[in-house]
This record gives C-alpha cells, sequence and structure tokens, in this order.
C-alpha cells in the first residue's frame, strides 16, 4: 500500500518507520530536513511538499501539533491533492470540532476520513505497540485497520467520526489526575517515614495501583524505570500533558459536564509550565511536593 505520512515529529517518526518496515511504500514529509533525512535511513521516501507526498497514494497519515495546522494542512494540501477515495487518518490529539469539520470536508470531497488518535508515548511509537482509538464509521474502520497495525498493540473503534478524540480527552484527563495522585501518594509516604521503595511494592499489589505508579512510576530509583531516572527527560512532555487537559476541559464545557479534578490537574500543571517544567515529562510534578 502507498501510504503518505505527514508528520516526523517524536511520535511520527516511529510510525512512519513501522509502516515501512511492515513493507508500505511510504512517502514521508516534514518541515525538518533533519527528520526527514532519519525517515529515509529508516525506509521512507522523503518529499519535500505534501502535495508531492499525497500524489498517487491509498492513504494519508498525520500527526500533527494541534487543529489549526491539521485543518490547515489538510484544506490546503490534501483535499483535492491526493486521489479521490483515498483513506485519511489523523492520528494528531485535536479539538473535536476541528476533527469533525475536517472529517467532513474530506467527505464532501470524495474522501474516507477517520479520527485516530494515540496512547502509549515515544517508546510504544517507536515500538509498534500504541493503541488506537478511532472515530470512523464502520467500514471506513475495517480500512483503517490495515493501515494501523503495524503501527499498534489495540486499534480500537470507539465510534463515529469525533468518537477517537472524546476517548482521547477522556483518557489523557483520567492519567493526569492519576499522575498527581500517584506523586502525591509517594511524596507523602516518605514524608512520613515509609520508604517510598516499600510504599510501592504495597501499593502497587494492592487498590492503589494505576500505570502511573506501576509501570511509569514519577519517583527517581523507586518502581518502574520511567523519565524519572533521567531528571525527567524524554517522555510525555508537560506542556502536552497541559495541552491535552485544555481539550479536555474545552470538551467538558460543550458537553456540559463537571469535572472537578480535571480542572484541578489543569491548573497544577499550568503552574508547573509557566514555572519552566514544559519540557520535563509529565511525571516531573513529583518535583514540586
Amino acid at each position: 500500500m502507498k501510504i503518505a505520512f505527514i508528520g516526523l515529529g517524536n511520535m511520527g517518526g516511529g510510525m512512519a518507520a513501522n509502516l515501512a518496515k511492515a513493507g508500505h511504500e511510504v512517502h514521508a514529509f516534514d518541515l525538518s530536513a533533519e527528520a526527514l533525512a532519519k525517515a529515509g535511513e529508516n525506509g521512507c521516501s522523503p518529499f519535500t511538499t505534501v502535495p508531492e507526498a499525497v500524489a498517487g497514494v491509498d492513504a494519508v497519515v498525520t500527526m500533527l501539533p494541534n487543529g489549526g495546522i491539521v485543518k490547515a494542512v489538510y484544506t490546503n494540501d490534501v483535499i483535492g491533492k491526493a486521489p479521490k477515495g483515498a483513506l485519511f487518518l489523523d492520528c494528531s490529539t485535536i479539538d473535536l470540532a476541528t476533527a469533525r469539520e475536517v472529517a467532513a470536508l474530506a467527505v464532501e470531497a470524495g474522501y474516507e476520513m477517520a479520527d485516530a488518535p494515540v496512547s502509549g508515548g515515544i517508546a510504544a511509537a517507536n515500538g509498534g505497540t500504541l493503541t488506537f482509538m478511532v472515530g470512523a464509521s464502520d467500514a471506513t474502520f475495517e480500512k483503517a485497520k490495515a493501515v494501523l497495525e503495524p503501527m499498534a498493540k489495540a486499534v480500537i473503534h470507539a465510534g463515529d467520526v469525533g468518537a477517537g478524540q472524546v476517548a482521547k480527552m477522556c483518557n489523557n484527563m483520567l492519567l493526569a489526575i492519576h499522575m498527581i495522585g500517584t506523586c502525591e501518594a509517594l511524596a507523602l509516604a516518605e514524608k512520613a517515614g515509609l520508604d517510598p521503595q516499600k510504599f510501592y511494592e504495597i501499593s502497587s499489589k494492592s487498590t492503589g495501583y494505576c500505570w502511573s505508579l506501576n509501570d511509569y512510576t514519577p519517583a527517581p530509583g523507586i518502581g518502574a524505570a520511567s523519565p524519572a531516572d533521567n531528571d525527567y527527560a524524554g517522555g510525555f512532555a508537560s506542556a502536552l500533558m497541559l495541552k491535552d487537559l485544555r481539550l479536555a476541559m474545552e470538551g467538558a464545557a460543550t458537553a456540559g459536564a463537571t469535572v472537578p479534578m480535571g480542572e484541578h490537574a489543569k491548573a497544577i500543571y499550568e503552574a508547573f509550565v509557566a514555572d519552566g517544567g514544559g519540557n520535563k515529562d509529565f511525571g516531573a510534578i513529583f518535583t514540586t511536593l
């Protein structure tokens, strides 16, 4: 299959490489010459413009920073440039309204489109073990699976167009809340005189079990290996978590949902990012306690 991959950042680079490894012909585009060169080393064919990359392909996958860029790329450079009937898969994390608007424009122009945001982070993107949350019709989802599976450990049909973005914003709001609670519990255990490693051993096998504690422990030298063991470098940047929390709060306001813990998590990450922690992994909240 010929697949254009637009956006070769921390996540997209590894994703495109896994598509090439699976035997697909991958047309890669990014504004970064370094990212393009790396894509070439990983078996992709670099292109210097989006219209050139999408010409003649069966599918287009995008992994872009925000909804404004997603809309601009599709309306200016993809719709009308890719062959009619091509499948569009946007794996970016963006606002629900933009996801639905771009999909409607694509369908009106004769394409199929799904929103397919991901969970798993950079390591999973490189390892081909992402979880995809897909918003699409039943028929489009079946086509999307063939493109997404080489990059995934799970491809889940969340519902109609937009449902993938709803799943992503809810998942990451929950993750932020879990992470803050995990950091608070580890700090409290230590300050109250309990060895944090002992607390980890107990809580990770008790009702405190959660991904942030068991698989991504935010305290250095304790539990699972994580960016905490590398001065919180790499991983999932706090600025990106804040972006996702803001999307979740926008979604909650639109839906009329009450999310006080989500609001508080957003305030905590806003303060941390404002204090210069935006590039640190989101588990670095531990350092503030």
